[in-house]
């Protein structure tokens, strides 16, 4: 069998009737590298370590997975990522909602404290889509800003109601912002929590 890690050998077990069906490799496959790349993806999709992967295939496959190989293996969502964090939005947004949670961070060999915001939108025909998902050192108007109009160079030009929960830097931002000018008489802003 041909795979990403090299070439192998295994032995598929008979029996009188043929009905063995082996589930990992199915009779006739010849390549193991897409559904073991696909496995990757979405293990790592869902949160788990370079290290969590590897145990995970040491235990489950008695196969034994480099992290370069796994990080070569995840490294192929990020043009799909990027494809999707670029992406053209609407022109208006009924309501967008703006949060924020809080992460401690292991990097540099210490632990630092990062927040992920989350801008959700509900379109004019009420169909929420996930606008942004953005990571910080802090909260600051500065990067309130840059959510913002990251947005509008995406196509936004105004938002009818916002709704934040007190996230510091949110207010200044917001007045700063040409997506909530004081032109646009419409636009609310409501604070929540």
């Amino acid at each position: 069998m041909r795979t990403s890690y090299g070439d192998m050998e295994y032995d598929i077990p008979y029996d009188r009737n043929g009905k063995y069906e082996p589930r990992v490799v199915k009779k006739y496959q010849n390549t193991l590298t897409q559904d073991m790349e696909e496995k990757i993806i979405s293990m790592y999709a869902k949160g788990m370590t370079t290290g969590d992967i590897k145990s995970h295939f040491r235990e489950l496959y008695g196969i034994d997975v480099s992290d370069s190989t796994i990080i070569r293996i995840t490294d192929k969502v990020l043009p799909i990522v990027k494809e999707w964090q670029e992406r053209s939005l609407e022109e208006v947004y009924a309501v967008v909602y703006f949060d924020a949670i809080h992460f401690h961070v292991r990097g540099d060999g210490r632990i630092v404290k990062k927040a992920v915001y989350i801008a959700l939108g509900i379109d004019m025909d009420g169909r929420r889509d996930v606008l942004g998902v953005y990571v910080g050192e802090n909260e600051s108007a500065k990067f309130q800003l840059s959510i913002l109009n990251g947005l509008k160079n995406r196509g936004v030009r105004d938002i009818l109601i916002a709704c934040i929960d007190g996230l510091t830097g949110f207010p200044q931002a917001i007045s700063l912002s040409r997506l909530f000018s004081p032109k646009q008489k419409h636009s609310i802003v409501l604070f929540i929590g």
